[in-house]
């Protein structure tokens, strides 16, 4: 911790494009082996903000836009980070710092469990650690409200997403509708305070064209690994041009995209069956980083390591490249006054479906009295005591650990 404050400290007034490619890389490996779950975005945002790469508001703008277009929007929002500080391989390390702690686990629990053939320790653990979710969740929300809500018709966008997702309407037309109805209504101020470093100053023309050529390389990368799972012609490529749909066109986080993989891999090609499908399901869960590291299981069963890593790609890169795309775009349009009410109207429609997932989530987890106690805990650990996530979940667990065994729970 020493470590990550002394570079918060040497980085205060250091330009962002002199911020170190490994610190981008470290900083954020550190999230990918300590976040879990929907608390990833409160890890996110302390981090950034310590930092100080970037102001509150790009902060809120990034989260904004990473959900207008398909793909795991925790995974996005790294690439995000990364590429407002360092371009393509900012966003790269970023992502591949977040990924792959959860790649490593899963990849380990693979083996484990196709060798052992069931996960009987996976669910009871998975209830305390669906508790402490409730609690770290219950901040983030109450603090996205805060800087959301600003007036009746952010009010108002929330209350309609909130209610949408739970009465299950398309989250995509969720989206849509926040967005226009922030563009046509809510008109932000101007920002006040002192902005981030180089918010304001234009991108060089040189080095827009040599994001435009990095961002053509991405793109042709991910044609060439397309190319190759059609040249297969098997399961494993089967698998891949799978993946590769789901991340093109599927909106939301991993708990929305889940079902859709659970059609093409159990339904329709029955690579595994349902309750393979599950335990893969909760051992996304239960590692940290992101919860579509599922795929690595589902890779993994197909073709192993190899089957793992095509899988894995497939399921993150389409998203990344549009991030790369929209966030270079979105830089020369976030200061117009309808974008801000646009991505005003997305930030609280998100922060609407947030609370609904929390809703859902409590009503799963919370079954037993001693399971309030800890989501609780958890929330006045991380909202007051100002804990870090990686002892909250730490501590959390090992109590709850404690209680089963003591036949408790």
């Amino acid at each position: 911790m020493k470590e990550h404050l002394m570079i918060a400290e040497s980085l205060e007034t250091q330009p962002r494009s002199q911020v170190p490619l490994w610190t981008i890389f470290t900083s954020f490996l550190i999230v990918g082996l300590t976040a879990f779950g929907m608390a990833i975005l409160q890890k996110l945002k302390a981090l950034v903000l310590a930092q100080r790469w970037l102001s509150e508001e790009e902060m809120n703008d990034g989260l904004a836009m990473v959900q207008l277009y398909p793909g795991p929007i925790m995974v996005d929002f790294t690439a995000y980070i990364g590429y407002v500080l360092r371009g393509v391989p900012g966003a790269l390390l970023a992502a591949a710092g977040f990924c792959l702690p959860s790649f490593i686990l899963m990849l380990i629990l693979s083996a484990l469990y196709f060798a052992a053939g069931n996960l009987p320790w996976v669910h009871p653990l998975f209830q305390g650690l669906e508790a402490l979710v409730v609690g770290v969740i219950l901040n983030v929300t109450l603090d996205m409200g805060s800087r959301a809500i600003q007036g009746k018709i952010e009010a108002v966008i929330t209350l309609l997403a909130f209610g949408g997702l739970l009465l299950k309407f398309d989250a995509v037309l969720t989206i849509l509708m926040a967005l226009a109805l922030g563009a046509a209504f809510i008109h932000p101020a101007s920002s006040k305070g002192t902005p981030a470093p180089q918010a304001s100053n234009p991108t060089p023309a040189s080095i827009s064209i040599r994001r435009g050529l990095a961002i053509s390389v991405v793109i042709i990368i991910i044609l060439g690994v397309v190319a190759l799972a059609i040249s297969l012609d098997s399961e494993i490529g089967h698998l891949g041009l799978s993946l590769f749909k789901i991340g093109a066109v599927a909106f939301g986080n991993g708990t929305t995209i889940i079902p859709l993989l659970q059609s093409e891999v159990v339904e329709k090609h029955h690579w595994m069956n349902l309750n393979q499908f599950a335990d893969g399901v909760a051992l996304g869960q239960i590692t940290p980083g992101p919860f579509l590291i599922t795929s690595t299981f589902i890779g993994y069963k197909i073709g192993r390591i190899g089957g793992a890593l095509l899988a894995t790609f497939a399921i993150f890169s389409p998203s990344f490249a549009m991030t790369l795309i929209f966030t270079e775009v979105f830089a020369r349009l976030r200061n117009l006054k309808i974008v801000r009410g646009a991505l005003a109207g997305v930030l609280a429609a998100f922060t609407g479906m947030l609370a609904a997932a929390l809703l859902q989530i409590g009503t799963v987890a919370l079954t037993v009295p001693v399971a309030f106690v800890l989501a609780g805990a958890a929330f006045l650990a991380v909202r007051y005591f100002k804990l870090d996530i990686l002892w909250v979940f730490v501590g959390g667990l090992s109590i709850w650990e404690g209680l089963l065994a003591l036949g408790l729970v």
